[in-house]
């Protein structure tokens, strides 16, 4: 058993004196949340939460597939999980100097010294030599006296919530495109489809008009109308799948996967889904509901705790060493008690008198940052409500939209059928038919881009309100 030393005893007491000490530095106060108390284009008061996988409320399970696939593939999630493990890595580097730095080392040494030296003419010109074996521990610890090192794990602990909060941003950005870029496609089948009917259709009357052409009927004119309006659908048609394939290709990117190979088969039908009813909260709860500004607020908290590392220069640093150990030119004797070694201190104190203005203008550096990043943080959070209230207003817009155009719909389709009657019966020339055939496909094309942007519209809602991302306080 080895005694407990005086000194060992007066270094603990210093450790714990200090250990209680306050942190320098101000606290964090986190930013106040919006004053509005509900959102100027919401439709009705919809307290309920998106579920965390969000897009499970299009009711598509091809687009499920795709944002679960995703969630494994992506590079982009996964460069962004490993930000997180880095940070969390760093703090724990952080945390370490909380506690005292132990280290073990052992030595042999083989010496041999000059008989001409001064020691060696003392000894009457004899040499020593010999090989010294040597075993011990020694121990290193600056006492956070004035809480610096605190402040350099507070400031870490909020870079890992960042980066958390940065992992949570970056998977609904990728949903989010993945939705858009989905529907979009989709859209693009839908006029697809409207382009191949009235592709079939332009050619049956190309047909009508040859056959009327041929039996001295109508005139060339008209067959050479007939001929263009076939022309001009099948080089739609072409067009449309072209932007199809661009989708895809994006899609795919989106999702960790190749180009190269088929992701999405076409659709057969038509685009029938309705948007979603997205909840909306309050304005208030955005803060807890986005974590791109939740994001925000744990840099803020970052830099408001390196303010406290700069303040913590000016104070004096304090730090103990000490070690502990054997030594033994016999190997056999080294772990004897009478080859025991040690040393506590010394009991280092550095305050600064002197930097040519050094620490001070650290500091204002690093409020000038903090105050630049909460400044951004106004911004970030002003742009985020514009966002929810663009997206609200769109979907709202849309949806009216969407009813004024149907009624046009259900107008031209009419008007094209009576144009092409009169024709068939003589009474019209094939203007009016080339006229309404353009005026019907452009309401029906206008009708399935609408619903698609609806679509995208609730996307954007559902993005615009961070989805079904949960605040995690650590």
């Amino acid at each position: 058993m080895f005694k407990i030393k005086t000194p060992m005893i007066a270094a603990a007491a210093v450790l714990a004196l200090f250990s209680g000490c306050a942190a320098v530095g101000p606290d964090f106060k986190a930013p106040a949340a919006p004053e509005s108390s509900a959102y100027r284009h919401a439709a009705g008061k919809a307290e309920a939460k998106l579920p965390a996988a969000w897009w499970t409320v299009f009711g598509d399970a091809t687009l499920d597939a795709l944002e679960q696939r995703a969630l494994q593939e992506s590079p982009s999630v996964k460069a962004s999980a490993e930000r997180l493990a880095a940070a969390s890595a760093q703090l724990g580097v952080t945390r370490s100097a909380l506690t005292p730095q132990v280290r073990v080392a052992a030595s042999i040494a083989e010496s041999h010294s000059s008989q001409n030296t001064s020691q060696g003419i003392m000894l009457h010109h004899t040499s020593v030599k010999g090989m010294d074996h040597e075993i011990g521990a020694s121990m290193s610890y600056e006492v956070d006296a004035w809480g610096r090192v605190r402040r350099l794990v507070e400031s870490a602990n909020a870079q890992v919530q960042a980066a958390e909060d940065d992992h949570g941003a970056v998977v609904l950005t990728l949903g989010s495109q993945i939705a858009s870029n989905y529907f979009q496609l989709r859209g693009l089948d839908a006029q697809a489809i409207i382009l191949a009917q009235a592709l079939a259709s332009r050619v049956e009357t190309e047909q009508l008009v040859q056959s009327r052409f041929d039996a001295g009927v109508s005139n060339e004119l008209d067959l050479a109308r007939a001929r263009v309006e076939t022309a001009n659908a099948r080089a739609q048609l072409v067009d449309v799948q072209r932007q199809r394939t661009d989708i895809e290709h994006a899609l795919a990117v989106l999702v960790g996967a190749s180009p190269s190979a088929p992701l999405v088969p076409a659709a057969a039908s038509p685009l029938q889904a309705l948007p979603p009813q997205i909840p909306v909260g309050l304005p208030a709860s955005l803060l807890a509901q986005r974590p791109d500004l939740a994001e925000s607020v744990a840099t803020l908290r970052a830099l408001n705790a390196q303010v406290g590392v700069a303040e913590a220069a000016f104070y004096p640093s304090i730090s103990l060493t000490g070690s502990f150990g054997f030594a033994s030119q016999p190997l056999g004797d080294l772990l004897k008690s009478t080859s025991q070694q040690f040393s506590v201190g010394p009991l280092g104190l550095s305050l600064p008198i002197f930097d040519g203005g050094r620490n001070q203008a650290n500091l204002d550096a690093v409020k000038a940052r903090y105050r630049e990043a909460a400044a951004n943080h106004v911004q970030r959070l002003m742009t985020a409500l514009r966002e929810v209230e663009d997206s609200l207003n769109d979907a709202q817009s849309l949806q009216d939209q969407a009813e004024v155009q149907a009624q046009a719909r259900i107008a031209a389709e009419r008007a094209y059928e009576v144009a092409r009657a009169r024709y068939e019966r003589g009474v019209s020339n094939y203007l009016d038919v080339t006229d309404a055939q353009r005026s019907a496909l452009s309401t029906e094309r206008d009708g399935a881009q609408i619903a698609t942007q609806r679509l995208l519209a609730a996307v954007a809602v559902a993005r615009s309100m961070g989805g079904g991302w949960t605040l995690s306080v650590n």
